[in-house]
Order: C-alpha cells, then structure tokens, then sequence
C-alpha cells in the first residue's frame, strides 16, 4: 500500500471491515433501542421499520464502499479535496473529528451512568467515566491493526451472549404479546423508521468507513465483507427487539429505561447458581462499547493527524483526552445525557448522510466524465 496510509500496522484485512462495522454500531443505543421503537409502534409492528431502515442503511454501506474504495491509500482528507476541493474537505473531516469526539464522551458518559444504575451504586459516575477512559486511551494508543484484533476477539464473545439471552428467555415469552399485526398508522411507522434508521446508522458512525475503507489491503471483496457487517447489525437489532416485545409486551417496553439490560435481568439460569444475570450481561456490553469507543476516538485521531502530519498520534490522544473526560462531565443526569445523545445522535446523522451523498454524486460524476 503506498501513498498517504502506507505502515503495515495501519493496514488492515476485509474480514476486519466486517467485525468493524458492528463494532461501531452495536453500543449504547442498543440497551435502549427496543422502547424507542415500541414508542411508534404496536406489537411486532416495529420490525417493519428496522427492515426499512435496514434496507436505507445497505444503500447507504454501500455508496460509502463505493466512494472509498476508489482511493485505495489515500486518508479521507486528501481524496475528499479531490472530489469536493480542499476547504470543503477541511470542513467534513472537521465534522467527523468532532462527531468521533462527542460519540466517545457520550458512550463513555452512558456506560458509567448504567454502571451506576446497575453495578457500581456507591462508586461516584467521575472514577467509572475516567477508568473508562484510561482504557480506551490505552487501546487507541496501540497500532491501528491491533484495535481490529480487539474487534475480532470480542465480536463472536458478544454475538454468543445474545444467542445465550434469547434462547433463556423463551421461557418467559408470550405470543400474545405479538398481535394485533399491521395496526400501526402511518405517523407511527414513519417515527419508529427515523428512530431505527438513527440505531442501525449507529448515530451516522457508518460513515466513519470513509476513513477505514482505503486501510483494506485486498479492495476486491470490500462491498460484500461491509454489507456483511450491515447485516449482523440488523439481524442483531431485529432479534433483541423481537425478544422485548414479545416478554414484555409493547406498553411496557415503552415504559423501560433499558429494555435490553432488563430482558437479560428477567432470566432465570437453572440451579439458581447465578441470580444476577443482567450484571453479566452489562459487563459484557461494555465490551461492546469499548470496541465502540476506540473506533470513534482513532478516527477523530485519525482526522487531525490527516491535517497535521508532524503531530504526533500520541499527542493528539493526550490533547483529545482531558477534553473527551470534560465532555463526560456536561450532563448532569440520566435524563440529560439520553437529550444530550439525540442531539449527538441526529447531528451525526445529518453529516453522515450529507457526505455520503456528496462524496457519492462528485465521484460517479467524475466517473462518467472519465469514461467519456
């Protein structure tokens, strides 16, 4: 690989491209995913709309292959300033430098927040914020290939406890809780399809795929390896959501903080040898989030260290550091930080969205004036 991204621990495989877009996706918003769509809906209503925005999001996986991939060694600020020019790619990679940003704070913010709730009542949410931290700066000190292993050892860990949750829990499920079908109006459908379409987009996180895309030494596969990724992401949602509803029922979905979390705190393990499953289950999704956290926090590295070449990756993680911990520190409780993370959450969106769309019409446009 040669040009802007040539040390081979920055290089990375298709199979890392894969495990890395679940890896970005699946964490926070997935604890609390089930009772924002349960909000819009009735019964299993829901499921059309994470279909739906399943389907937007391979459309969109897939512009954002199609663009990347086309500049093989090049980091995102030097082929974004072929396609848009430079000011224009200035500000986009800004905007991801600051979604990275934000997206880690409020991660790092939810998981001391739900350790606080649920484990560590007596441990002040600061000491959880900063250990959280401590870590994932560990993490994002490493080489770039290494936080992809991170990844890979994790993501089957992850998929097996939420195998392990569903099978336990069809004891406590209720078919009733499925029906009445196709009883949602409209209105609902469209509310629920907003609200999938920012969890499966994982608070525009898929776009970050602009920065790892051209890291891929074996550019040939890229489209079906990220489409694959996509498509654990749905199949994910779709199974924990299914699960909630048809336990709990649509009503009081909508009525938990955390549906996920509680579905795990519902099961019973034969032998009673372990009574506090959900404590577990949450010790394992802070995995999940951790995998998250040094994705979003290496890409906003990743972006400055685009813009200035002389400075040193590990200066950018000790500048980044004290202002991620201050950005942990604005909300003031649960509530706060839930209306801090929408607004983190569809700002991402709109800038993951605008730039795809972008980046997508200048490269087929320079595409068609190429070929003719």
């Amino acid at each position: 690989m040669t040009n802007d991204l040539k040390k081979q621990s920055e290089v990375i495989g298709s199979r890392d491209l894969l495990v890395a877009i679940p890896s970005l996706i699946l964490s926070v918003g997935v604890l609390y995913m089930p009772r924002k769509i349960a909000e819009g809906t009735i019964a299993l209503d829901g499921v059309i709309s994470l279909l739906f925005a399943g389907m937007v999001m391979f459309i969109m996986t897939w512009m954002t292959v199609k663009v990347a991939a086309g500049y093989p060694g090049k980091s995102f600020l030097r082929y974004a300033s072929i396609l848009v020019g430079k000011p224009l790619s200035y500000l986009l990679t800004s905007l991801f430098i600051l979604l990275g940003i934000f997206i880690t704070a409020f991660s790092i913010r939810s998981v001391a927040e739900i350790s606080h709730l649920y484990l560590f009542q007596k441990t002040p949410i600061e000491i959880v914020e900063l250990t959280f931290l401590l870590v994932v700066v560990y993490a994002v000190s490493g080489s770039r290939s290494a936080i992809f292993r991170l990844n890979r050892l994790f993501f089957p860990i992850i998929v097996f406890v939420i195998i392990f949750i569903i099978v336990l829990s069809i004891g406590f499920m209720d078919t009733n809780n499925m029906r009445p079908i196709f009883q949602t109006n409209l209105q609902g459908y469209l509310t629920s399809a907003r609200k999938s379409i920012l969890s499966i987009a994982g608070f525009g996180t898929f776009a970050f795929l602009f920065f790892y895309i051209p890291l891929v030494h074996q550019s040939h596969n890229i489209s079906k390896k990220a489409n694959a990724g996509m498509a654990w992401v749905l199949i994910i949602h779709l199974i924990l959501y299914t699960a909630c509803i048809i336990v709990f029922g649509d009503i009081a979905t909508t009525n938990i903080t955390f549906p996920t979390i509680e579905l795990a705190r519902a099961i019973e393990l034969p032998g009673e040898f372990f009574n506090r499953f959900e404590s577990l289950f949450f010790l394992i999704w802070i995995i999940a989030i951790f995998n998250s956290c040094t994705l979003t926090f290496d890409i906003a590295v990743m972006g400055l260290q685009s813009m200035f070449k002389k400075v040193s990756k590990y200066s950018l993680i000790l500048f980044f550091s004290p202002v991620i911990f201050f950005l942990c520190s604005l909300p003031k409780n649960l509530p706060e930080t839930g209306e801090w993370g929408r607004m983190i959450g569809y700002s991402g969106l709109g800038v993951a969205f605008l730039t795809t769309f972008l980046l997508y019409v200048r490269h087929k446009g320079k595409e068609v004036k190429k070929n003719g």
